[in-house]
């Protein structure tokens, strides 16, 4: 059995399974199925073996692993947009009028007559 510090995907047990579709197309047949066995030995999730079992399919088909490094997730990965907002000064929005006073310059807010 593969120890956890031997898998083909550093920090394996901690990834979401949202980002594990695109982390696992950087792997061979070879290291799928390693990963595969250590799922199946340890939490046995229905849906990673499910998403790993459909990968390993493809590779056997002929599909090719996408040669990034499994270390670091995919640009379109979700887990890596759970990590924050880009917004910056750049892109955000215009300021927002006070909720408590009226702007003269926008009809749908009433002005103040005080």
């Amino acid at each position: 059995m593969t120890e956890h510090d031997q898998l083909p995907l550093p920090d394996y047990d901690h990834l979401p399974v949202q980002g594990l579709a695109s982390r696992i197309r950087t792997l061979d047949a070879a290291g799928l199925e390693t990963l595969l066995a250590y799922e199946r030995a340890h939490a046995d999730r229905l849906q990673v073996v499910t998403i790993m079992e459909a990968r390993l399919a493809d590779l056997r088909d002929g599909a090719q692993p996408s040669g990034g490094d499994p270390a670091t997730p995919a640009a379109d990965d979700p887990a890596q947009a759970a990590g924050g907002s880009k917004v910056s000064a750049a892109t955000s929005g215009p300021p927002v009028n006070p909720p408590s006073h009226g702007d003269p310059t926008n009809p749908a807010q009433p002005r103040s007559t005080g």
